[in-house]
């Protein structure tokens, strides 16, 4: 394995709990985003662009799928001779396989990978973020502030600043106090989970924390505020696009709609292209008495009734008279004739049986786990 700058190290393990039905049977990454993406896409999409071919994705909650999805690269260009993906799932070592304890303990486990690349610079990300993002520049700005460590930050709303781990900087960005999720927060710099470490300083940390039988063995909760205690080089960078955590039904919800607007944050095709790995399907087919407002209908899909404020994937039926509104509707779900979905998300596979109703309301949305089957006659289906 050829000597690269920077290796990236994708955390794509997680379970992804609070996406609850969602990810009964896949990885948080795993899941459909956008009509035709799924949420690991972006990070694999922002190495690719960033020229960062060397990447190891972390898996281990429900992996199957996602390592089909991965295949060999191809789809993102991360498939050359020297680079590539590389899955990286827990595996037996001299003491048995341990599962990932935490973010760093999945870094620790792997530290035999990172050093057969040999890079000088470690880019660790999350698998559950959606976001458009040069790491290069990134890079740039670590290097010239002769960094050991640069964290990626973002202005949040005050408001929220207490659900985020919260970077108090001087006036040049060197990180002086980290707050996990502070009640009184000092500063609205909160993390977005992404991190640039010199290789040799990263090690170093993750072997004294590996050791340390009290320790989470989390970068949020044990490694940064180590090296900070240790007056170490730590610097925020401050990323002003469009980020979003959809660790929540109620944010991978709004982060869809947020492609429906006029003006969408961030294109999909842009000069910065997400990239996605897909079976290719023919055009979608829009019946005569069809109607579609302000939705996204991906190839592949039928719509014989009504479409509005939705996002519909790949191979999905909609039967005439059924109105799908303010939803988001994964790849080969059944939406019966007369059927009504609304503010709702629904997994893949699932059948809204004829005359069947599933509704939820603006921050109450509903879910349909994936392969479900939702009939009339149990009555509707409703959030919570």
């Amino acid at each position: 394995m050829r000597k690269t700058e920077c290796l990236a190290m994708i955390l794509a393990g997680g379970q992804g709990s609070r996406l609850g039905a969602l990810t009964k049977n896949i990885a948080k990454p795993a899941v459909p985003f956008g009509g035709k993406y799924r949420i690991i896409d972006f990070p694999l999409s922002n190495c690719a662009n960033s020229g960062i071919d060397k990447v190891g994705v972390l898996t281990q909650y429900r992996p199957l799928e996602l390592h089909n999805y991965l295949a060999s690269g191809s789809s993102w260009d991360l498939d050359t001779k020297d680079g590539g993906i590389f899955i990286l799932p827990p595996y037996a070592r001299d003491k048995g396989a341990d599962w990932y304890r935490g973010t760093a303990d999945a870094i620790y486990q792997n530290l035999n990978f990172i050093d057969l690349a040999d890079p000088e610079y470690v880019l660790i990300l999350s698998g559950d973020h959606i976001y458009t993002m040069d790491y290069s520049w990134m890079l740039e700005a670590h290097k010239k502030n002769k960094a050991e460590a640069t964290i990626g930050v973002i202005e949040v709303p005050w408001e929220e600043a207490p659900r985020f781990g919260i970077m108090n900087t001087d006036e040049e960005g060197r990180i002086e106090e980290f707050e996990e999720k502070p009640a009184q927060p000092k500063s609205n710099l909160a993390s977005m989970g992404i991190y640039i470490f010199n290789k040799a300083f990263l090690e170093k940390y993750l072997i004294e924390d590996a050791k340390d039988e009290t320790s989470s063995h989390d970068f949020g909760k044990n490694i940064i505020p180590k090296m900070l205690a240790d007056k170490a080089r730590l610097y925020s960078y401050a990323f002003e696009g469009y980020w979003k955590d959809v660790g929540t039904i109620e944010s991978l919800w709004q982060a869809n709609m947020d492609l429906l607007q006029d003006e969408p944050p961030f294109e999909l095709n842009g000069e910065w292209k997400i990239y996605s790995s897909n079976a290719s399907m023919p055009p979608h087919y829009v019946g005569p008495d069809a109607k579609i407002k302000n939705s996204m209908v991906s190839e592949g899909s039928m719509v014989l009734g009504e479409v509005e404020n939705s996002v519909i994937f790949p191979g999905v039926r909609i039967g005439k008279g059924a109105k799908v509104k303010n939803s988001v509707i994964m790849p080969y779900t059944t939406v019966g004739e007369n059927a009504v979905v609304d503010y709702a998300i629904v997994a893949q596979n699932c059948e809204i049986a004829a005359e069947a109703r599933v509704e939820g309301a603006k921050g109450a949305i509903t879910v349909v786990a994936e392969g479900e089957s939702v009939q009339p006659e149990a009555g509707s289906k409703q959030a919570g």
